[in-house]
């Protein structure tokens, strides 16, 4: 396996227990940067990075536009903004929601894996839309790795069922499965 570029991270309805449960299990001294589409209110910005923080030993932060990327960091699609991937640094959106949704996790994916490839591991967790799938599939097209919340063990299954049914994914784990498997794949990743 190349090195992790990037862990693109997708949910919705659900998605703040979820983010906990994964990001919470991962290390201090995880290095591949994260960033996360999680669908919320536009009047919501402070109240998602404020829990996570509570959750991780990583820094949270709400990304900004041209913010460049730090490994080990979490970064947050700000509420009504899309997040773009450029190579190194973020870009912000205000163009028409995608899947209803602004930020969408298609738009995320999909400039994830135009700027980095087979660097990117995709992750579509719950949620109560297609939002995510169309982004998973680039993702493999560009060579990328995509995991898929197991749906049985979704709040919202829609989001993961869709993923599943538009592209042959890498691995369908339950969530409390996912963070361990990212610290695996990240290690491996360095041999």
């Amino acid at each position: 396996m190349r090195p992790i570029d990037l862990i693109a991270i997708g949910c919705s309805l659900g998605g703040m227990r979820a983010l906990s449960v994964i990001l919470g299990a991962l290390p201090a001294d995880f290095e591949p940067p994260i960033a996360v589409v999680q669908h919320r209110h536009k009047a919501s910005n402070e109240g998602l990075p404020t829990f996570l923080r509570t959750q991780t030993k990583l820094p949270v932060v709400d990304a900004d536009d041209k913010l460049y990327i730090r490994p080990g960091h979490v970064y947050l699609a700000p509420a009504d903004y899309h997040l773009l991937i450029e190579q190194g640094k973020f870009d912000l959106s205000i163009d028409a929601a995608v899947s209803y949704s602004r930020p969408s996790v298609d738009v995320l994916f999909e400039s994830a894996a135009d700027a980095y490839r087979g660097g990117v591991v995709g992750i579509v967790l719950t949620g109560a839309n297609a939002d995510g799938a169309r982004g998973a599939f680039r993702i493999k097209q560009q060579g990328g790795f995509v995991i898929v919340q197991d749906p049985a063990t979704a709040e919202a299954p829609d989001m993961p069922q869709a993923a599943i049914d538009a592209v042959r994914v890498d691995r369908i784990l339950p969530l409390e499965r996912i963070g361990p498997f990212l610290i695996e794949l990240w290690r491996q990743s360095l041999t």
